[in-house]
């Protein structure tokens, strides 16, 4: 890539979160940053968001609302109104609700629009029941996708299906983290796990992410810990599941913690686990960037037998798939890995392989391809 020709250009980056745990955008702001472009990524805040230190520009809005219609509407008029005025030369957005603002302003002043899908947005589980907010996520789509000249998203089955019903070339861009070793770090959480084995989830605690079943799991295996690692919509709930059941000093919940954090928590377990529901063809098609962390801490993975999740298990050989919940299930698998010899060279192929380095070499021929 021949950065005195990116040198100067302007690009502006729009994700509709805090920034805070975006690991995603991260990657792709810094090597656009390393690559001579002059970046700025552009999200909102809370007031409980973490304060940012990044080797770019960032810009965080605070909105009246934040949940429903009205949390999307205001978040893509003040959007659209951020960008029509922004210095910028390339818009780069991050997800179907930050697609409008940057499209009309695309069109409007002419600028070169490149588009991130980093999942199926009328399918994820907060909205694929819900048939009004799904119409009307599935018309904005509609609308948009045959106009996308530049995008790329998460896996190859989400590109097929994209591509296949609207007629576009969106490339493939999984969510891989750099090449660098996880280095194994102390890590604070409240109870003592001396003597026991580490089961660790980390990503957004939502509905359909499997977190519950592993909890049902831990009456049988009395000699592991789970660490949640997030925050998300049902963290509370789960607090309460796992206070009835008695759980309290064997599943730990930490919270959300900084990406730069997280590789620590990661290195500290024995097992990532990644179980999923079939909640609609975002999940089903998904390919988490867990699944990745957990390969580059070198610990084996308990998923879910979903097709892009089983591609790269088996093909590196770093776990064991499941397609039922009971607790005997589950419970049964993690002793099955606990046990295992680690396939040591599975694991060493695949963090020779699964580089973000590599990966991010598409995101580059993309943008390029834009301007």
């Amino acid at each position: 890539m021949n950065l005195r020709n990116n040198r100067h250009r302007r690009i502006t980056v729009s994700v509709i979160n805090d920034l805070v745990t975006d690991q995603r955008v991260h990657k792709v702001c810094t090597t656009l940053l390393q690559n001579g472009y002059d970046v700025k990524l552009v999200g909102r805040k809370f007031r409980n968001s973490a304060a940012l230190s990044r080797p770019y520009r960032t810009d965080r809005m605070r909105l009246i609302f934040n949940k429903f219609f009205l949390f999307y509407a205001e978040y893509n008029i003040r959007l659209f109104f951020y960008l029509l005025f922004d210095k910028t030369d390339i818009l780069l957005s991050n997800d179907t609700d930050t697609l409008i603002a940057n499209y009309l302003v695309s069109w409007i002043r002419r600028k070169p629009l490149v588009f991130d899908a980093h999942e199926m947005f009328p399918e994820v589980p907060e909205v694929v029941n819900r048939k009004l907010v799904k119409a009307v996520w599935t018309k904005a789509e509609d609308w948009l996708f045959p106009k996308l000249k530049n995008s790329y998203t998460v896996c190859q089955s989400i590109a097929d299906v994209y591509n296949r019903k609207y007629g576009i070339h969106m490339q493939v861009v999984r969510n891989i983290p750099f090449a660098q070793p996880v280095i194994k770090k102390e890590i604070s959480v409240p109870v003592d796990t001396q003597g026991k084995k580490v089961l660790i989830y980390q990503g957004a605690v939502n509905v359909g992410r499997g977190i519950e079943w592993v909890i049902d799991a831990m009456p049988l295996l009395e000699d592991f810990v789970f660490y949640v690692v997030g925050g998300g919509d049902i963290l509370e709930e789960l607090k309460k599941k796992v206070e009835k059941q008695g759980l309290t000093d064997r599943v730990i919940f930490t919270g959300r913690i900084p990406f730069e954090e997280l590789p620590a928590y990661t290195a500290c377990a024995d097992i990532g686990i990644n179980l999923l529901e079939n909640k609609g063809l975002n999940y089903y098609y998904s390919l988490p960037n867990r699944i990745f962390d957990y390969i580059r801490g070198n610990i084996p993975v308990l998923a879910i037998d979903f097709p892009e999740i089983r591609r790269v298990v088996e093909e590196y050989g770093v776990g064991i798939l499941i397609d039922k919940y009971e607790p005997q299930v589950i419970a049964d698998a993690v002793r099955k890995l606990a046990v295992r010899e680690k396939n040591t060279e599975g694991f060493q192929k695949a963090n020779e392989e699964l580089t973000w380095e590599k990966e991010s070499l598409t995101v580059l021929r993309v943008i390029k391809e834009a301007q």
